[in-house]
């Protein structure tokens, strides 16, 4: 079991939600063993399946192995990663999406509009995603470029997540394939708005 520490994957995940991680959905590292000891399988996966696009994924944050967090799969090795004008794009080609809702929230920014989208990813895979509007700090971006053995992730609160889009010194960066620790599974408990323990 995990605890979702932070707002990063809103309307999906919310902050205080307990949620099943299943350790070897991608085979075996030193990261995923579920085992109080690191065996030693050095750098490699054993067993490994890659994740697919769209998973929501626990990993080891690369700049330190220890801290866990968790994004969603955006970009696969060989893709190439982009915000513009707010829009994801992957390899060149925006990411379709679709307005499902508008609405407001208050928090400690106070009052502010927010939408929710439908994004469909390549490969048919629908999310729903979380957006305060056009000019955001990670709205527009370079092209990312993501290596063999790495993956690209993002959050679904898409202005407000640390992830890929921020470089590994202060954020996330590119996610090697050994830090994943699972794909989570099951919401055991949230605390979304009006959610009921039964």
């Amino acid at each position: 079991p995990f605890t979702i520490p932070s707002a990063s994957m809103e309307p999906n995940l919310y902050e205080g939600d307990y949620i099943v991680v299943s350790q070897w959905a991608y085979g075996y590292s030193k990261y995923s063993s579920g085992l109080p000891i690191n065996l030693p399988l050095g750098e490699d996966r054993v067993f490994g399946r890659a994740p697919n696009r769209g998973d929501i994924v626990v990993f080891k944050l690369p700049r330190d192995d220890k801290t866990d967090y968790i994004k969603r799969v955006i970009g696969l090795p060989g893709d190439q990663v982009q915000m513009i004008a707010n829009r994801l794009h992957i390899n060149g080609q925006p990411v379709e999406d679709v307005i499902v809702s508008q609405g407001e929230v208050n928090d400690i920014f106070g009052p502010r509009p927010v939408t929710q989208m439908r994004e469909t990813l390549p490969g048919g895979k629908t999310i729903t995603i979380q957006d305060f509007g056009p000019g955001g700090d990670l709205d527009d971006t370079p092209v990312y470029e993501v290596p063999a053995g790495h993956y690209f992730m993002m959050g679904d609160n898409r202005d407000n997540s640390i992830d890929s889009r921020v470089q590994e010194s202060a954020g996330v960066g590119l996610v090697p394939d050994e830090n994943l620790v699972g794909k989570a599974e099951i919401i055991m408990f949230s605390w979304e708005p009006g959610a009921s323990l039964f």
